[in-house]
């Protein structure tokens, strides 16, 4: 079992002069294979919270990039950088991207997200994959996306291998909350010239660029 877990940061706003948008935008996506190394992921997040996050009286259903301190992202990584698992990001200069695109932002979403994919050894699988990400989309927007990634990955994928999308509550599905960190810290890297997160992790990283 292959499972993939899908994230974004920044937006893609693209109102440069009346409002504040990021000025790039991050997808990356977290590539762990195997249920055991899955449950172990789990457990680290569900750990994390447990003993760094919920200490107190106030309840914190979810880990975030942008609101968890570098020592709790620390600890998390202790936790799970010994499984094998691997990050693929491609992080958008959006103020490149052609205006005509800027009106059609699904399209972009879909278009970066496919980018990333590509990176992702598909030819190897021998058994199912599994790509979720964070349910966020209109029931259309899911239809495009999900008929998207099946176009572009039905030529790389052995007809016997299933292919199956989840659009998930990530606070519900704790490798949506893993991949939140890394993706934050990437694009921190982009955004704000600011790579310490992205060093401590650097190892894991198996292709990370900037696009335009």
């Amino acid at each position: 079992m292959w499972y993939l877990y899908l994230d974004e940061s920044g937006d893609l706003g693209f109102d440069f002069v009346n409002k504040k948008p990021s000025k790039f935008f991050t997808i990356s996506i977290l590539a762990i294979k195997g249920q055991e190394n899955n449950r172990l992921l789990i457990k680290a997040v569900k750990k994390t919270l447990r003993r760094k996050l919920n200490q107190k009286k106030s309840t914190v259903e979810e880990m975030k990039g942008s609101k968890t301190v570098l020592e709790i992202k620390k600890y998390f990584y202790t936790q799970v950088k010994d499984l094998k698992f691997a990050l693929y990001a491609l992080t958008l200069n959006k103020r490149r991207v052609y205006e005509r695109l800027t009106k059609d932002k699904e399209r972009v979403y879909n278009y970066i997200s496919r980018l990333v994919l590509d990176k992702i050894p598909f030819e190897k699988a021998q058994e199912q994959v599994i790509l979720i990400l964070d349910k966020s989309k209109t029931q259309k927007q899911v239809r495009d996306f999900n008929q998207y990634v099946f176009r572009q990955l039905k030529g790389r994928l052995d007809p016997k291998v299933p292919l199956d999308i989840k659009h998930q509550d990530s606070q519900q599905y704790y490798g949506l909350q893993a991949v939140d960190l890394f993706s934050w810290g990437i694009f921190r890297k982009y955004e704000k010239k600011d790579s310490k997160w992205f060093e401590i992790f650097r190892e894991k990283v198996a292709f990370e660029e900037q696009y335009l």
